[in-house]
């Protein structure tokens, strides 16, 4: 009321004045013209600028919050067209930038203050719209818009391109000229659920998994869909609208290889052109699969084997790529400004892999027990140990279908290994923990065998020492009866073992053990657990809740990139043929298995203090920190996540306290409840009737669900793919493969196990063409964009006008800065031994800054590679 009275005063004053007819509000706008990689599009600049000449422009229109329109829908009066200011003479920089262009608005008393604006692109070509700063606007000074998204030419929308300013507003508090743009923003961005999507739409809508197989490329390329079914269940992925194969109308069909990257996801969802060139820039050293048959070739003519560690070595010191077909086709398929880093020109030609952190100090240290056992805490998948709680483990599989798939260790095996104690009070004092792939394989494991992949379900068996770090007891490797499931499991335990044939033996079992855990990782921990689960909130948010809420603003950041990245991931990572099942045991049944395991997915589970309880490694208590205490005080996964975890849950508390003082609040914000409603019964439809799910009815379950969110797009993403290059680069640490069983007493290989080892465990593990392909994939992953956004930054500094959350925000910033320095001093704490570990590397995966490139540290916003 007291706004319109000022508003109305001032038009009074203006209109005595004769100041309404001279006032002009000037503004600046900031975009980046189209551009190919880092290079200015200089045929659309060229365009663009024609069209400027015959007077198509770029038109904006201010939007009042204050005055409706009486013949508009009561919608905010629009003001009259401005133009940008000097698009032909404006000098931009050949390799893609900013550019700042004027605007003049006549100033309207009708308008007042603006609210929103419309743009129309009149050009040729897209551009990315950042932001509108308007200067000096009567009576209310300054006001920022902050856009952030591709603006493509108007025939290609059937609506207008609106933007709102930077303030932040539930539902029921929006304007009410701007509440009519609200919903129909949100209208457009849900789309209407047909036809084939193209690249300047901005639709956000769900699809299942069905564009994993290829059926018309081959029958042994058709892939089940998942999603949708009781037997497979899964998250939803970003519809396409492609249409389907020939062979199977359920299969949503292919774009070829070489078309990658133009699949469909939002526009305003796509890498930014400097994530593009450096993902490009690594990623074609690793999207050989065009250049498999020569790879093939290569590895033909050398047999596809490593014969010693030393030339697993090799690799990292640079391999030459002969003349011929191969470096052709590289040449060929690939853009000469690429070229230097996919051969890391040296003037050799050299391929060449940088020096993985796990042999970077220590050639052998990896082949310890200690180290085998201080990655489970401390390693790439830290997220597996569990306490355990009974003696022998027993399977929770179903004994009607897979029969006695209960442990076969017994107390033979392990209990002159536990410094003085029996089984039973080492169980009481908490001191045996295991790593067990076991339930989780068995069911596909018949299965998985009849593929090239040889290979066991695994349960590791481990004992906490004094100086706690962990000591493996005993590895039981087991396969399906012959004679059927339901006759149970055959099981072998192994005991360690240093020299001799036995020390072979046992440094199998450990390679098999770790293979489990390698799929494990890739497949679950890393894919399913960030990548898949996080693409349903990344949809619904889009689709329900709009720019101006403020549950939209405080996630918005932790979703950059995700849909591309799983959209290229569905294209050349996980589909039938791609790397991950050339490269990971599971192969053609991996997708399969990780919807399988969805089944078991609980949502409230993701919060690291609930998983760490789940798995007997914490206890409430209220006088511990973080209101837990570890059962292993040296657990450095779980010591720096829980301090993350709680900056997280303290900067979400005090940013949605500021904006819902009551339950009710929560309760009757119609965009937050869609949104809710959405996800669950749409995005995670499969999981829909589970009763787990927060009801959204208070302050706390808005606080803890934002939470999760944000733990699991960052800080958990981060603990399981960064690590992947330092630990994994080095295949035989974390091989991904076994290509045979056990050598047994009495056979060819057993006597090659014994005459010479190393030859005998290169040639049970990953093959040498495998290795490469998951080398060079494994690097892209774990590297950082330079432009990367991390936790506690923002790419907008007035990315709110509200000043307590930006408040809120710096404290969180402040915060995070204190874990690096806490990081810091625990690693070099001499008392912390699975900090640094015999291979001598600190356990950084939570630091949260880094710089680009292959850091082994820093947590980006989001799920971007």
């Amino acid at each position: 009321m007291l706004h319109s009275i000022i508003e109305m005063l001032h038009s009074i004053i203006g209109a005595i004045t004769g100041e309404n007819d001279r006032k002009k509000i000037r503004g600046t706008v900031v975009l980046m013209k189209k551009n190919v990689l880092d290079f200015n599009d200089l045929s659309a600049s060229v365009l663009d600028r024609v069209h400027e000449l015959v007077g198509q422009g770029v038109s904006l229109q201010l939007v009042s919050a204050v005055h409706a329109d009486p013949t508009n829908g009561l919608q905010g009066k629009v003001g009259k067209p401005a133009f940008l200011e000097d698009w032909i003479t404006t000098i931009t920089p050949l390799t893609a930038g900013e550019s700042a262009f004027k605007v003049t608005f006549d100033y309207d008393k009708e308008v007042g203050q603006p609210g929103a604006f419309i743009i129309r692109n009149n050009h040729h070509s897209e551009f990315y719209l950042r932001t509108l700063t308007l200067e000096d606007v009567p009576g209310h000074g300054r006001i920022q818009f902050v856009c952030n998204s591709w603006v493509y030419p108007a025939d290609k929308y059937d609506t207008d391109r609106v933007f709102f300013t930077n303030q932040t507003c539930l539902p029921s508090e929006t304007p009410g000229p701007l509440r009519r743009y609200r919903e129909r923003e949100l209208v457009n961005l849900r789309g209407d659920g047909t036809g084939e999507l193209k690249e300047w739409d901005r639709v956000y809508d769900y699809a299942y998994y069905n564009d994993l197989g290829n059926p018309d490329r081959d029958p042994k390329y058709a892939r089940p869909v998942l999603g949708g079914s009781v037997e497979y269940p899964y998250p939803r992925r970003g519809r396409t609208g492609r249409p389907p194969s020939e062979t199977d109308p359920n299969t949503e069909g292919r774009l070829p290889l070489l078309m990658s990257l133009n699949i469909y996801v939002p526009r305003d969802e796509r890498f930014g052109h400097i994530k593009m060139s450096d993902f490009l820039a690594y990623a074609l050293k690793a999207l050989v699969q065009f250049l498999l048959p020569e790879f093939e070739a290569l590895c033909d003519s050398t047999p596809n084997e490593f014969d010693s560690f030393q030339d697993v070595f090799d690799l990292y010191k640079g391999f030459k790529v002969p003349d011929g077909p191969l470096l052709d086709k590289i040449k060929e398929n690939i853009p000469l400004e690429m070229l230097k880093e996919l051969v890391r020109t040296d003037g050799e030609g050299l391929f060449k892999f940088p020096t993985p952190q796990v042999i970077k100090e220590d050639k052998s240290a990896w082949r310890t027990d200690k180290e085998f056992a201080r990655e489970m805490l401390a390693g790439l998948n830290p997220v597996l140990i569990c306490l355990l709680q009974e003696f022998p483990p027993e399977s929770k599989l179903d004994p009607e279908v897979y029969g006695n798939q209960n442990s076969s260790i017994t107390k033979e095996h392990i209990e002159n290994h536990l410094d003085g104690l029996t089984i039973n009070k080492a169980l009481e004092k908490k001191r045996l923990f295991i790593l067990d792939h076991h339930d989780t394989l068995m069911p596909y494991l018949r299965r998985i065998n009849t593929t090239s992949t040889k290979t066991y379900a695994s349960r590791t068996v481990l004992f906490l020492k004094d100086d706690g770090t962990l000591k493996p007891l005993a590895i039981e490797l087991s396969l399906p009866h012959p004679d059927g499931d339901k006759f149970g499991a055959v099981s072998k335990v192994y005991t360690p073992a240093e020299h001799g044939v036995e020390g072979s033996v046992w440094q199998l079992a450990k390679a098999y053990a770790a293979v489990n855990d390698s799929g494990h990782h890739q497949l679950l921990s890393h894919w399913l657990n960030t990548h898949a689960v996080i693409e349903p909130f990344v949809i619904a948010t889009n689709r329900q809740l709009s720019v101006l809420h403020p549950i939209n603003k405080l996630l918005d950041p932790h979703f950059r990139d995700t849909m591309n990245i799983n959209a290229l991931a569905r294209q050349i990572l996980i589909n039938a043929g791609g790397v991950v099942e050339s490269t990971v045991y599971p192969s053609k049944y991996a997708m399969e298995m990780s919807s399988v395991v969805y089944k078991n997915w609980v949502f409230t589970e993701q919060a690291l203090p609930a998983d760490l309880i789940n798995r007997g490694m914490a206890e409430k208590d209220s006088d511990a920190p973080h209101g837990l205490r570890l059962v292993l005080d040296d657990y450095p996964y779980a010591v720096d996540g829980l301090e993350i975890w709680s900056a997280i849950e303290t900067w979400v508390e005090d940013y949605c306290s500021f904006y819902y003082k009551t339950d009710e609040m929560v309760e009757k914000d119609s965009e937050l409840q869609s949104w809710w409603k959405e996800l669950r019964e749409e995005g995670h439809g499969d999981k829909k009737d589970e009763p787990w799910w927060p009801k959204m009815h208070t302050v706390k379950e808005l606080i803890d669900t934002c939470t999760i969110i944000i733990w699991v797009a960052s800080a958990l993403h981060a603990a399981v793919n960064f690590g992947q290059y330092p630990y994994a680069g080095f295949l035989p640490n974390r091989p991904t493969i076994s290509r045979r069983f056990m050598p047994e007493e009495g056979t060819p290989e057993y006597e090659e196990l014994k005459s010479n080892p190393e030859k005998a465990f290169l040639k049970t593990i990953t093959a040498q063409l495998q290795t490469l392909l998951g080398i060079s994939l494994i690097e892209i992953l774990s590297r950082h964009s330079c432009d990367e956004v991390y936790l506690g930054q923002r790419d907008t500094p007035e990315w709110t006008q509200d000043a307590t959350p930006l408040k809120a925000f710096e404290k969180f910033g402040r915060k995070l800065a204190d874990i690096e320095e806490n990081i810091m001093k625990r690693n070099g704490d001499q008392r912390f031994k699975n900090r640094v570990g015999p291979v001598n590397m600190p356990y950084t995966l939570f630091y949260p800054t880094s710089e680009g490139g292959l850091t082994g540290k820093g947590i980006p916003n989001s799920v971007s590679i």
